[in-house]
Formats: C-alpha cells, sequence, structure tokens
C-alpha cells in the first residue's frame, strides 16, 4: 500500500490529532513532556510495522513534503532571529555551543572506544557517534560515502541511516524525562528574571494569535525566498570548501533578509505568521519523519551497533544533567536547554524545539532557550560537527 503526497499529508495531520488525544488521556506521557509528533509518529510507526509482520501488508508513505517542509522551518527560524535579541543572549550562546563542542568530542571518543571494545572496526563507532546522531540523516549519509570509499566500511549508508533513526527517536524520548527530572530535583520555575526577552512565539505554539490574509500572503513570500535564495546558495557551495547543508543556507538566508529589511527601514517581519507556519511545518515535518520511520531496519542492526547507541543515548542523558545544565547556570533555563541540547545531540534541531515545547507548556516559558538552541542547533552544530569528524579522522587508528 503506497500513499501518495495529498494522502500522506492526510496521515500527518491525522498523527498529530492522534498524538494531542493520547497525551490528553495518558498522563504519563503528560507528566514526561513526550511532544505530540513523537507520540502519535512513533504509534503509527509500531501499527505499520506490526501490519508488515502479521499480515505482510506493506504501507509507504510518499516523503516528497518532508525536506520541504524542514526547510519551511529553518527559514521561518531564520526570519525570527533578531539580531539586536541575539545580542542578548550572546554570552549563554557561546557557553552553549562550548557545551556543544563538548558531546561531540565525547560522542565520538565513545562510540571509537566501545567499537574496539566489542572487537568491531573503529571506523564504525565514529559512524555510531557524531556523524549520524549530533549531524542526523543528512550529514550521516554524507559521511557514509566517504567510510565506504576511503575507509571500506560495507552497507555504510544502510547504517547511517539506522542510526540516524535510532537517534531521531530516543532524542524524542529523553529530553522530556531529563528536563523533569532536573526541574523537579532541584526545585526549579520560569521567573521573568530568569528570561532576556519576550516570548518568542516558537515558545508558545497553542498561542491563539491574529492573522489577515494580506500578511500571511507576504510572510509565504517571504519563506519562498529563502528556500529558493537558499537552495541556490547550497547548489553553489557543493563540492567545495564551503559546502554546508542547505537548510543551513536557508536558515542563512533567512536572518539576513529579515534583519537587512528592518535595517532598511523597507519591511517589518511580522513574527506571529512566522511562527505560525513554522510550527505548522514543524509538527507536519515531524509527523512525516517519525510515522514513515522502517522500524524493522532498527531491528536489523547488529548487536554491537545496538549496544554503541544505547550507551550513547545514556551519555547523552548524562551529559545534559551533569554538563549541560551545570555550565549553563543550572536554573529553569538551563533544564529547558539541556531538553533541547538531548533533541539535536541525538536527533535533529525540529526534535529540540518539539522537546522544548513540551518542557514550557507544562512548566512555564524559557525565552533563552528558545533564542539560542535553534541559532546553535541548526547552523553552527553542523560546522563545528565537521571540524570534529575531520579531526578524529587524522587520528592513525582506522584499519
Amino acid at each position: 500500500m503506497r500513499l501518495d503526497t495529498l494522502e500522506t499529508l492526510m496521515a500527518a495531520s491525522l498523527v498529530l490529532l492522534l498524538g494531542r488525544l493520547i497525551l490528553a488521556r495518558v498522563r504519563i506521557l503528560r507528566t514526561y513532556s513526550i511532544p505530540e509528533p513523537v507520540v502519535g509518529g512513533l504509534l503509527v510507526a509500531l501499527l505499520v510495522f506490526a501490519s508488515g509482520r502479521a499480515f505482510n501488508i506493506d504501507v509507504r508513505f510518499d516523503t516528497t513534503l518532508q525536506a520541504p517542509l524542514m526547510l519551511t522551518f529553518f527559514a521561518t527560524i531564520g526570519l525570527n532571529a533578531d539580531l539586536a535579541g541575539l545580542k542578548a543572549g550572546g554570552r549563554s550562546l557561546v557557553v552553549f555551543l562550548g557545551a556543544v563542542v563538548g558531546l561531540l568530542v565525547m560522542q565520538d571518543a565513545l562510540g571509537i572506544g566501545l567499537a574496539w571494545a566489542l572487537g568491531q572496526e573503529r571506523i564504525l563507532g565514529l559512524l555510531g557517534a557524531s556523524v549520524t546522531l549530533s549531524g542526523g540523516h543528512g550529514t550521516g549519509a554524507a559521511w557514509a560515502a566517504v567510510f565506504s570509499e576511503r575507509h571500506g566500511l560495507a552497507s555504510a549508508t544502510e547504517i547511517a541511516i539506522a542510526c540516524a533513526t535510532f537517534g531521531l527517536i530516543l532524542g524524542g524520548l529523553i529530553g522530556g524525562p531529563v528536563a523533569r527530572f532536573l526541574i523537579m530535583r532541584h526545585g526549579l520555575t520560569s521567573t521573568p528574571q530568569s528570561n532576556i526577552a519576550s516570548a518568542t512565539a516558537f515558545e508558545q505554539p497553542k498561542a491563539v494569535r491574529p492573522i489577515s490574509a494580506d500578511v500571511f500572503i507576504e510572510t509565504v513570500a517571504l519563506i519562498a525566498i529563502c528556500l529558493a535564495v537558499g537552495s541556490t546558495l547550497a547548489s553553489w557551495l557543493a563540492n567545495t570548501a564551503f559546502e554546508l547543508p542547505a537548510f543551513v543556507c536557508v536558515l542563512f538566508v533567512g536572518v539576513v533578509l529579515r534583519n537587512g529589511l528592518a535595517l532598511r527601514g523597507w519591511y517589518q517581519v511580522f513574527e506571529r505568521e512566522v511562527s505560525l507556519l513554522g510550527n505548522v511545518s514543524l509538527g507536519l515535518f515531524l509527523a512525516i519523519a517519525l510515522m514513515s520511520l522502517r522500524l524493522g531496519d532498527l531491528a536489523s542492526l547488529a548487536l554491537p551497533l545496538l549496544a554503541i547507541l544505547a550507551v550513547q543515548a545514556l551519555a547523552m542523558a548524562g551529559y545534559a544533567i551533569y554538563i549541560t545544565f551545570r555550565i549553563m547556570g543550572s536554573n529553569y533555563d538551563a533544564a529547558v536547554l539541556a531538553a533541547g541540547h538531548c533533541g539535536f545531540g541525538l536527533g535533529a534541531t525540529p526534535t529540540a524545539i518539539a522537546n522544548m515545547q513540551a518542557i514550557t507548556a507544562q512548566f512555564g516559558p524559557s525565552h533563552l532557550a528558545f533564542l539560542v538552541v535553534p541559532m546553535v542547533g541548526a547552523f553552527f552544530i553542523d560546522i563545528v560537527n565537521a571540524v570534529v569528524i575531520k579531526l578524529f579522522l587524522l587520528l592513525p587508528i582506522y584499519g
């Protein structure tokens, strides 16, 4: 059974509604702040997997919209990035970036060490580390080709996709519990003094906001410009020393467009409309990504690789609790940042935003987290991750 684009879009919408319904009725999921797309998407993925095993029904979703939805989300992140506001969180952004770099190094060292301990190729451990976990599907697939061609790792692409999928699931599952543990253990609360700016619209996705057709069309036009120019820029940079993923280029164009128009006094971006489209694209992207998971592929992972990934997930939770939380101030903002770090440290930036939205919906706003995480998780992490990976590849330990 193969669903076309519109049928997949309909299914994704129903997945979000299903997740909302389940959260409303299952208290434990609300308690640990599991995001709606994760709840609904994983349930559908499990049902698809079970139907395939029990009745030999192979359900396939059309993921054509997945990439445009992801790019739209990053375009809205860029269009909401006020550089004046970023200055207010400049020190926190730098400190959080330091925490991110520390995690990348830990993931790669841990992956290589575990592979060696389990008698596996060291390069396999690197693939089950920051390449696919902090890097995600795109980075994993790109580096898999290098590992296959230069290091002779068999089935590198399949392993990379499976590892990234595993990380996407765990990133959406552990972020909420980690933040809740920190909040309850330390008695943390959201206070106006801990927030550095007014609430961002991504922080309150369920808030009712006035909107008009004219402004909506203007916002769609801005997003379309970001997607078109950003994709073109990414194609120009491809196969050069400055190559960047398309979503980074799209986000960069959004930042330049929003702040350039404001600086010239030509146009003021309406953040409410931008966030509305951003939250819609975020929810649908995660729903499609999660309900399309091929859980059978995860079941086929070799036991050593599963062990490496399981340890990486535990290490991520420990790092968020004992490193990220502490160096970011050991306060409520730091707890929400820890949830976000779990999201993109194992999965992707959209997962990080969903984690933080689930936490702030239950415990209160954290403006600093929604200022810092999108920029670090979307813009800086791919650059520093590439540097860290290349440094580890220089080690004389690969056979």
